[in-house]
């Protein structure tokens, strides 16, 4: 991971504190920090609201991007992997908000997330098995799940020779292969020209000979594109999509795709949706702060016109320990064997014992 080279003078210290996860600046007198899972007041003050925004403008131009009247609100990944969230007034009432959400130097492998608990050695084996076999997934849950360092850490199982192409509103993701082509959406000019959205890259991205897609948040009318990707021979395609349960997941991807504009009876939408994603990831900030992956679905088809889901792990909540902290453990929950089982069995990619009862 390559550093960071802008200067954040006084939040500089909070950037090097290894237990913040977030730092939020509401204007210059109120800068919270997380740490543990709670959100804390810190003595971190900045000289003024033009400090602030000098502080965002900074940000942006040391990326190619710009926060201003015309362009109020926006994202951008600082070099360390950090995600930058800035919005400016007259949106904001109260001044320049920043939100950081920090890259954790604490994880750098799947088995960190295994050891932290995020997810059960038998689950992280099931879902080495499907990028190997290039299954199509989504990667679901609410906002700093963990969605895209779970992403991170399985990408590093792709295969070295795969040519990846990434697309991203904020480019987040890291990989390690040589052949890859990182693309990142533009917002547009003071004349509203230039703009290009993450349905223009995906289309692009067809036309670059990938091997495997991954779109960083899907959130509109591009999920269309992501299916249609998948649908024309490129397996192995990944998204993230924001949502509360796999069931949600796939409700917001309806939504989604008829926000495309297509003419097509729900029955049909669902259809296309189940023939080709094959994989709901499912994570969950738990109320100790903890990130868990509690479902691993999958999607087997439609009965009577709904999706016919097959839960293969599922977090099991337990309770609370005399801190706070939530217990529970990450099962096999599976009814069926997935429909990929016996072609990965064959390969050598997968056995019944990852389905064992841990």
């Amino acid at each position: 991971m390559a550093q960071r080279k802008v200067d954040l003078g006084p939040i500089e210290k909070l950037m090097e504190d290894p237990e913040v996860s977030e730092i939020m600046i509401n204007g210059p007198e109120k800068i919270f920090a997380e740490k543990s899972g709670k959100k804390l007041l810190t003595d971190v003050k900045l000289g003024s609201e033009e400090e602030v925004l000098a502080l965002a403008q900074k940000l942006f131009g040391a990326m190619g991007k710009r926060v201003a009247i015309d362009v109020p609100y926006t994202d951008v990944c600082l070099e360390d992997g950090t995600r930058v969230n800035a919005i400016i007034p007259p949106l904001s009432r109260f001044g320049t908000a920043i939100t950081f959400r920090k890259f954790s130097k604490a994880i750098t492998t799947l088995e960190d997330l295994i050891k932290n608990g995020t997810l059960s050695q038998n689950a992280a084996d099931l879902l080495i098995a499907c990028v190997r076999g290039k299954i199509n997934m989504v990667f679901s849950g609410g906002t700093a799940t963990g969605k895209t360092t779970l992403l991170q850490m399985l990408s590093n199982y792709f295969d070295s020779k795969e040519r990846v192409v990434t697309i991203e509103d904020a480019a987040e993701l890291r990989m390690e292969q040589e052949n890859v082509i990182s693309l990142e959406t533009r917002t547009p000019d003071r004349e509203g020209k230039g703009g290009v959205y993450l349905r223009d890259l995906i289309r692009n991205a067809l036309r670059m000979a990938p091997d495997r897609l991954v779109v960083g948040e899907v959130r509109g009318e591009e999920a269309i594109d992501m299916f249609q990707a998948m649908a024309t021979g490129h397996s192995g395609t990944i998204g993230i999509v924001h949502g509360n349960t796999p069931k949600d997941v796939l409700a917001r991807m309806e939504t989604m795709i008829l926000m495309s504009g297509i003419k097509l009876p729900l029955s049909d939408i669902r259809r296309i949706i189940a023939s080709t994603l094959q994989v709901v990831v499912h994570m969950e900030r738990l109320r100790d702060g903890s990130r868990k992956v509690t479902y691993i679905t999958e999607i087997r088809g439609i009965e009577r016109d709904e999706f016919a889901l097959n839960d293969l792990f599922k977090f099991n909540f337990e309770g609370l320990d005399e801190h706070g902290k939530v217990l529970g453990k990450m099962k096999s929950a599976i009814k069926y064997y997935p429909a990929f089982f016996q072609r990965f069995q064959q390969i050598g990619l997968l056995t019944e014992n990852v389905f064992a009862k841990e």
